[in-house]
């Protein structure tokens, strides 16, 4: 399945605050999400008006251990 090309991180942030983290912080363009339950921290870039690269997206989802799919549905 095909990455989903997101324009903004905060809607990355967003995604991921549905699924269960937590901003704990925003330091510059960064913010970095912390989910309790499995111990994991990520960061996301949210630069103004950037499209997201593949490859940060897909690091993105590796930190997160989600899935393209599971990404998908939290858009």
């Amino acid at each position: 399945m095909k990455l989903p090309r997101v324009t903004q991180g905060d809607k990355v942030a967003k995604a991921l605050r549905r699924a269960g983290f937590v901003e704990i912080r925003m330091i510059g363009i960064h913010c970095y999400l912390y989910h309790e339950q499995k111990d994991r921290l990520v960061t996301v870039p949210v630069h103004a008006g950037k499209i997201i690269a593949l490859k940060t997206l897909k690091s993105i989802l590796k930190q997160a251990e989600r899935s393209i799919e599971e990404f998908k549905e939290l858009l």
